[in-house]
């Protein structure tokens, strides 16, 4: 897990944004990734992940599960890191 001291403020900024989108699933999706992924991030990832946190949650919700396609503009590595990132392949608890 990444602390947030080591962070510069963009992306502390962009921690604590991940963890309040308004909704505790997209919290939890996106808190997690950052927590993990966010240092290493490039910058144009950071670019792409700060435009994102942007979207609204139910959007980028359905763009995670699959529910709905990606907008062109929206379909950045990014966010393939992040479904990357959620996707597990045995259930997580039996």
């Amino acid at each position: 897990m990444t602390s947030d001291k080591n962070l510069d403020a963009r992306r502390r900024r962009l921690l604590f944004r991940a963890w309040h989108r308004g909704t505790r699933e997209m919290d939890l999706m996106m808190g997690r990734f950052c927590d993990i992924e966010l240092a290493a991030l490039p910058d144009s990832d950071v670019d792409d992940l700060e435009r994102l946190m942007e979207a609204p949650d139910r959007d980028v919700f359905s763009w995670l599960s699959g529910e709905l396609a990606v907008p062109a503009d929206y379909d950045v590595p990014v966010l393939h890191k992040i479904r990357t990132f959620h996707t597990h392949p045995a259930p997580l608890f039996r």
